[in-house]
């Protein structure tokens, strides 16, 4: 895979005098380096390259928790739309410009690279850092919100599986990310789960095949780092004392294993039970991975055996499944259970004649558009659709229980507007405040 972007997916742009207001003489040759958005050059010119980002006013800045980092970083709010700047040196901006861009190309999980800008001077001609933006990842929960409250084993266990996953899908990948942290990741709500991004490329790099001495030492660092995170959280009383963080490092680095040789290893099975590599496929597709090809090794001294080994070329198979039947862009855990909602519209109505297409067709218009469409303007920011159609079947479900009978969609919808919704923090655009007045995060947020 290239470790730079294609000649159609960027622009250099170096403003004239009608682009932008009158700059320093020094910096009018700042050079932005952008992806094809348009709109992006109506905006950027005018930003105040000729500052150090530590310096920016205050009415650009967006007043939201950023984790530890070694540079400079901001989140600005420009065109109706939130970006995060860093100041970092010219080649390792684009190196990372280029490193997101094929992150997102191989479609990992990552925040969307907006423009890199050189050639920075101050008033007085002194040079200044480059800087890179990212998109801010909507509905996204610094890892400072959602581990700020004293920590339980669930959700341990939550962020942990997110961190794994991420960081497998990024081995599989051939990527080496050589700085996986906390700071380093955004999650977003995945049904009962967390899904985690990665929002920082500086340090990553392509190969064709991560080695297992590659894969061991990122892992390692990336176990180190974490327990240092969780060390300073702690040591500021957001996570409690009686925690023991060392057991963070030890369970990333099993999970982390278990998944690898779940998508990887080889299984050795009888030659009469081939219904184990169906049975094997459907386990590592319930793990979130498309499988392109079993390889079977017949050369097995005892000929009544052989041993099978899957090919898992990308993750995110509920999400394709979905999106091919309803067009929606949902995270994994989600998919899975729209799936299944699906599945028991079909049943309930007595469509098993019906291709599962036009069944899911039956079911956006009956079930999923009317229950969002039923949410007030004035709530939609609380959380992102897909969340609130998962919510609203958890509520469903819990009503049913309580009333030992089966519960319309529609009266739970009802319900959960008026005692649930109202009462969750927006995350459209996650929590403005400091975090000293983020602490305790109600548990609704978290759980």
């Amino acid at each position: 895979m290239s470790n730079s972007g294609s000649p159609s997916s960027k622009q250099t742009l170096q403003p004239t005098e009608s682009s932008a207001p009158t700059p320093p003489a020094a910096n009018r040759q700042v050079k932005i380096t952008a992806s094809q958005d348009p709109s992006y050059f109506e905006w950027l010119p005018t930003l105040p390259w000729h500052l150090p980002l530590e310096d920016w006013p205050s009415s650009l800045l967006a007043a939201l928790p950023r984790g530890i980092s070694r540079h400079i970083v901001r989140f600005i709010k420009v065109d109706h739309k939130i970006f995060a700047v860093k100041e970092i040196g010219a080649d390792f901006a684009m190196h990372e410009y280029n490193m997101l861009q094929d992150l997102r190309e191989a479609k990992l999980p990552v925040v969307k690279a907006a423009a890199v800008v050189t050639n920075r001077f101050d008033s007085e001609g002194n040079p200044l850092p480059s800087a890179i933006l990212t998109r801010h990842l909507q509905y996204s929960l610094p890892y400072r919100v959602v581990l700020s409250q004293q920590m339980s084993m669930q959700r341990l266990d939550r962020v942990v599986d997110a961190l794994v996953v991420l960081l497998v899908r990024l081995h599989l990948a051939g990527f080496y990310w050589g700085d996986m942290s906390l700071s380093n990741t955004l999650f977003r709500r995945d049904a009962g789960e967390y899904a985690a991004y990665l929002v920082d490329a500086e340090t990553g790099r392509f190969y064709n095949e991560l080695s297992t001495g590659q894969r061991e030492y990122d892992l390692d660092l990336g176990c180190t780092n974490i327990v240092g995170e969780l060390m300073d959280l702690q040591a500021g009383n957001f996570i409690s004392q009686d925690f023991d963080i060392t057991i963070v490092g030890e369970r990333i680095y099993e999970r982390y294993h278990e998944l690898w040789n779940d998508l990887t290893s080889s299984e050795r099975i009888r030659s009469d039970e081939l219904w184990r590599i169906g049975a094997r496929t459907k386990r590592l597709n319930d793990l979130g991975f498309d499988v392109d090809e079993i390889l079977i090794d017949y050369s097995d001294p005892d000929a009544s055996y052989l041993s099978i080994r899957p090919k898992v070329v990308e993750a995110g198979h509920y999400t394709r499944k979905v999106q091919a039947l309803t067009g929606l862009d949902v995270e994994e855990e989600q998919a899975k259970r729209i799936d299944t909602d699906i599945a028991t519209f079909r049943k309930r109505r007595h469509l098993e004649d019906l291709p599962l297409q036009q069944v899911a067709l039956l079911w956006m218009n009956d079930v999923y558009i009317p229950t969002i469409q039923a949410i007030p303007e004035e709530l939609r920011r609380k959380l992102e659709p897909a969340q609130i159609f998962h919510e609203v079947l958890e509520h469903r479900w819990y009503m049913a229980e309580k009333a030992g009978h089966h519960v319309r969609t529609k009266e739970a919808v009802k319900d959960y507007i008026a005692n649930q919704l109202p009462t969750r923090p927006d995350e459209q655009v996650v929590l403005s405040m400091p975090l000293t007045a983020i602490t305790p995060v109600p548990s609704y947020l978290l759980d």
